[in-house]
């Protein structure tokens, strides 16, 4: 349960990244990916399917918009998939 929220704001602020990038908000973007760092960092792995696992280990400092916006998508997508909405 613990997971779900993380992984979901760990998807919205890579898709901040993302668009902070392509609006060239340099500032903006270092900020929500300094945020996504904090929040892949408070992730039970444990719990996560291995794809996720991977997907996380690919997440730095030197991303580009377009990773931050699909590693955003296959995140948000595994919570959709994952998580119900009851919980």
């Amino acid at each position: 349960m613990k997971n779900k929220f993380i992984l979901e704001s760990l998807a919205s602020d890579l898709k901040r990244v993302a668009l902070g990038l392509h609006r060239k908000s340099n500032a903006m973007a270092e900020r929500f990916l300094e945020e996504a760092l904090k929040r892949k960092s408070e992730i039970e792995v444990k719990e996560v399917k291995p794809y996720i696992n991977k997907i996380l280990k690919h997440l730095n400092k030197n991303m580009r918009s377009d990773d931050a916006l699909m590693y955003s998508t296959l995140i948000q997508n595994y919570t959709k998939s994952t998580f119900n909405y009851k919980d």
